[in-house]
């Protein structure tokens, strides 16, 4: 059942005798600070007064030397000014029951949890150890993640600043290449399983010629391969311009079994890959290029939320209040459908989300780029 997010007439909480707590855990986002800002604006507007920040994500829980930090309007008034988390991020943590026993501790009667797919799992098993000691606790996440990978959401904040970041390095690569002789510009962009800011970034630009991103299978040799087609642009336009998503192209890379603190495959380096097999490939034939490799990640991650992003994250704040104080609890809240909702964490978090290979997005972006099918 999906409920349409909003304020109700009647509320579950006595606002004077609530503690809520924001916690934001996994890696930065543009807009994390827009987020937290109007969870308390908006928790102050309903009248409650003790609102606390938990430091590092879920780390905070049970590090001691990690203060509660008090939060209000005074604190938080210019913090969506800077990029980054005013709270901090980390990922990983201590057993849920372990979390649960910090929540009972602090007297916590509302937890909001700003973070992707996993945190967002995490986040449903401490609604689920809430509810099996019969707490009083409502446990609601804002779905964070530029990758824009969560399941039911038309969009997820910071992405479209994420993109627009993606311009500046986009252009730098296009300049760079197309000022050298037989110049090849080579972007990495993020996006472990999805492929949606690397595909929205190309269409966007104009400028790319060849997009490649994890949904969708390519050939490096042969006829029909991306190294043929690279022969072909240098031939007949004199550079080119490649955008690859960070977790496109693993087939071709040595595994390395390792995961993350949050149990992520830690990915092999695609970027670094292409562009040593571009050298050597254009070596082998005897034509000079000149490979000039971009990786922005982290100049995406840490900027300010554009103003697209900013009114998405107020909107989310805002909306979270509202489900908390009309009990729910093991929900997150986005845009479905352009509707403003609830969604149980459950249905969101069971896949990631993924590019259509057969949409009219990632055809408008094959348009857009003019690049053959690498198979």
């Amino acid at each position: 059942m999906v409920h349409r997010a909003g304020p109700r007439k009647q509320i579950y909480f006595e606002p004077q005798c609530v503690k809520a707590g924001i916690v934001t855990c996994g890696g930065l986002c543009p807009g994390l600070n827009d987020v937290i800002r109007q969870i308390v604006l908006t928790l102050e507007k309903y009248g409650v007064k003790n609102i606390v920040g938990i430091q590092h994500g879920f780390r905070g829980f049970f590090e001691d030397h990690l203060a509660e930090v008090p939060l209000n309007r005074h604190v938080v008034q210019n913090i969506n000014l800077a990029g980054g988390s005013f709270l901090g991020v980390s990922r990983g943590g201590a057993s849920i029951s372990d979390i649960v026993d910090s929540i009972q501790a602090r007297r916590l009667d509302m937890l909001f949890v700003l973070g992707g797919n996993g945190t967002h799992a995490g986040a449903d098993a401490i609604h689920g150890e809430c509810r099996k000691r019969k707490l009083k606790v409502s446990i609601i996440g804002v779905p964070k993640t530029i990758d824009n990978d969560i399941l039911l959401m038309d969009k997820t904040f910071g992405f479209d600043t994420a993109v627009e970041a993606a311009q500046r390095a986009i252009n730098s690569a296009y300049i760079e290449a197309h000022s050298a002789f037989h110049g090849i510009g080579l972007v990495k962009l993020m996006g472990r399983s999805s492929g949606f800011i690397t595909m929205h970034a190309s269409l966007s630009s104009g400028q790319v010629d060849i997009c490649l991103i994890p949904e969708v299978p390519f050939t490096l040799d042969g006829p029909n391969g991306v190294l043929r087609h690279l022969e072909h642009l240098i031939e007949t336009k004199g550079f080119a311009l490649m955008c690859v998503a960070e977790g496109a192209g693993q087939e071709y890379l040595q595994k390395s079994n390792a995961t993350d603190a949050s149990g992520n495959m830690v990915l092999s380096d695609i970027g670094v890959h292409l562009q040593q097999k571009i050298k050597s490939h254009f070596r082998e034939i005897n034509v000079h290029s000149d490979v000039k490799y971009i990786d922005p990640t982290y100049m995406l991650r840490a900027v300010r939320a554009n103003a697209s992003d900013a009114i998405l994250c107020t909107v989310l704040g805002q909306n979270a209040v509202h489900g908390a104080f009309a009990g729910f609890s093991g929900i997150t809240t986005g845009i479905c459908n352009t509707h403003n909702v609830y969604l149980p964490i459950p249905e969101v978090i069971k896949t990631p989300r993924l590019v259509d290979p057969n949409s009219r997005m990632w055809h408008r972006c094959l348009t857009s780029t003019g690049q053959p099918d690498f198979c």
